[in-house]
């Protein structure tokens, strides 16, 4: 666990209690110790102080917080491993008490502003450190003694670090605005982070099994909005629908909706909403996966809002079913390059991508497309046949609608 300097008096007086049980529950002369047992009492002291000289040395919060006060995180680190060999060796659970205290110590270290990262980073050090200790003390040890260590700390580990986890995520309420703490729980769930769940309970958001992600690509690289000014954006398109967001960069946002019949509708609303707010064109993209993917499905919802089209105001949300084709040829340097001069030829001619555009947007709908433009049918046809003359494809075929609708896609992309 993460051991850290405990403020206030309610928090001194849980330690002092952790303190006063340890006394009372000494391994006393008639209770019979394994080896392995009997050589980790030995060894906490200087096992606590290793463990703190590790955390120090790893994490610069932690090393920051124990040069204002290095006897306390020690006084836990020590406490919390006495009484683990204790109740492991007797075969016992932490009791509501230990737990409490635990609890208070990770509140600790959430009202001190330390990041979730760090906060998952401590606890992976402190079971690493465990299984070193018990390696380097198993030598001489009895086997039963040893599994019944391991089997201990396999169940009293997870809840030890569930009460550590609730009780950090408890002092960051009271220390970070809830937007950032939003912010947070995108992130976690996009990495994957086992504490999303908890977080996600602390702002009381319901969790999901799957979740649509939707990438919102500002597509005018020299947009640089001040931080005051995506924090206001933020506060807005959270007030417009309370789920996990988050800034990935100054030119991206991220969206995680609840895959639901209605998420691309929702997903839609805050894009536009978002390309309204900085005044931008934007390019939206967006995969569904289950929860344990999320990394995945950032990186193509990613790759699509980077291969899609900048819009004043987004009108659709693409996805891998939408943007295959261009996803494709923009991997592939030959073709990317075949496009562009396709592209070219098109450009000879005025108007030509838009008409394209609006002709494939309505599914080849002359009248729909026509409409869309403000021209009679009969220029948009005059139009369709100047394209054929341009680049030799004929923009009604099959095979006009796969090249010419990646072209446009690809020039709209490029803006």
């Amino acid at each position: 666990m993460n051991h850290v300097r405990l403020a206030g008096p309610g928090q001194r007086a849980s330690t002092a209690t952790l303190r006063a049980n340890d006394e009372k529950r000494r391994f006393s002369p008639g209770v019979h110790v394994g080896d392995l047992f009997g050589v980790l009492a030995k060894r906490v002291a200087a096992n606590a102080r290793r463990a703190v000289e590790v955390y120090s040395r790893e994490l610069p919060e932690w090393r920051a917080m124990g040069e204002r006060d290095v006897a306390a995180p020690l006084e836990f680190a020590v406490l919390l491993r006495r009484r683990s060999v204790e109740l492991a060796s007797h075969d016992q659970p932490f009791t509501g008490d230990d737990l409490a205290v635990i609890a208070s110590v990770g509140r600790a270290r959430g009202r001190a502003g330390v990041s979730l990262g760090s906060c998952r980073r401590v606890l992976g050090l402190h079971t690493t450190l465990m299984m070193q200790e018990m390696h380097e003390a198993a030598a001489d040890a009895e086997l039963d003694d040893l599994l019944r260590m391991l089997n201990w700390l396999g169940e009293q580990g997870f809840a030890a670090q569930d009460s550590y986890i609730r009780g950090f995520l408890d002092g960051q309420r009271h220390l970070l605005p809830d937007a950032e703490r939003v912010q947070r729980l995108a992130a976690a769930l996009l990495t994957g982070d086992p504490a999303a769940a908890e977080l996600a309970s602390s702002l009381d958001m319901p969790a999901a099994s799957q979740y649509t992600v939707t990438v919102v690509r500002i597509a005018d690289p020299d947009f640089r909005p001040a931080p005051a000014t995506r924090a206001k954006i933020l506060d807005a398109l959270l007030a417009m629908d309370r789920v996990p967001m988050r800034w990935t960069d100054r030119l991206e946002f991220a969206v995680l909706l609840p895959a639901t019949d209605r998420d691309r509708e929702r997903a839609l609303a805050l894009a536009a909403a978002f390309a309204e707010s900085v005044g931008r064109p934007c390019a939206v993209g967006a995969d569904t996966a289950s929860v344990s993917d999320l990394r995945g499905a950032v990186a193509l919802a990613r790759q699509i809002s980077r291969t899609a089209p900048g819009e004043r105001v987004p009108r659709r949300i693409r996805t891998v079913a939408d943007m295959f084709v261009e996803l494709g040829a923009a991997r592939l340097p030959e073709i990317d390059l075949w496009l562009r001069e396709v592209a070219h030829r098109l450009s000879r001619g005025p108007d030509l991508v838009a008409t394209l555009d609006a002709y494939y947007r309505h599914d080849k709908n002359r009248g729909a497309a026509a409409s869309d433009l403000y021209v009679h049918p009969r220029t948009l046809d005059y139009r369709l046949r100047r394209a054929r003359e341009l680049t030799g494809i004929d923009p009604t075929t099959t095979h006009g609608v796969r090249t010419l609708s990646a072209t446009v896609t690809r020039i709209l992309a490029d803006g």
